[in-house]
């Protein structure tokens, strides 16, 4: 299995990719976690905030590999513990594919693609800066992993 991380926005700080690497090197083999970095539409363009998105996900949808599990991410989500993301990736491997997840840009992530996922998740209520989504969701995989492995790393 195979996480697949699309996320709206590029020319992140150098710390982003960075954190988001530290927890993608300690997955294990059999759940890697990918990003997917999806060029913003300009927001400079006269273009109404829905023109936007739809470019947005038309792009994402265009990268999307058939039959995977699709995640919104969103701040109005489903607001799951470590252990039930973790019990939900276990029903996934056996289930088997690969699961992307779908973090939007600074407008949010196109309706279209919201509406189609499998799951609506939120890391918060608060509405975070979408680099810092990418870390906080890869540290997030990898806790429930280790959970999943019986790895100390998570701690009730």
């Amino acid at each position: 299995m195979k996480f697949l991380v699309y996320a709206v926005g590029h020319k992140m700080p150098e710390w982003i990719a960075a954190g988001f690497q530290e927890y993608a090197k300690r997955m294990p083999r059999e759940a890697g976690i990918e990003l997917l970095e999806i060029k913003p539409e300009r927001r400079d363009s006269g273009k109404k905030v829905e023109q936007l998105l739809a470019a947005e996900g038309a792009r994402i949808r265009a990268l999307l590999p058939s039959n995977c599990r699709l995640v919104a991410m969103d701040e109005r989500g489903s607001q799951w513990t470590t252990a039930r993301l973790a019990r939900a990736i276990g029903s996934w491997m056996k289930d088997g594919g690969d699961t992307a997840f779908l973090i939007g840009g600074a407008d949010g992530l196109d309706p279209t693609l919201r509406n189609a996922a499998d799951e609506v998740l939120a890391l918060s209520a608060l509405t975070l800066p979408h680099g810092l989504v990418r870390i906080l969701l890869a540290e997030q995989l990898y806790r429930a992993i280790s959970l999943i492995k019986g790895h100390p790393y998570h701690r009730s």
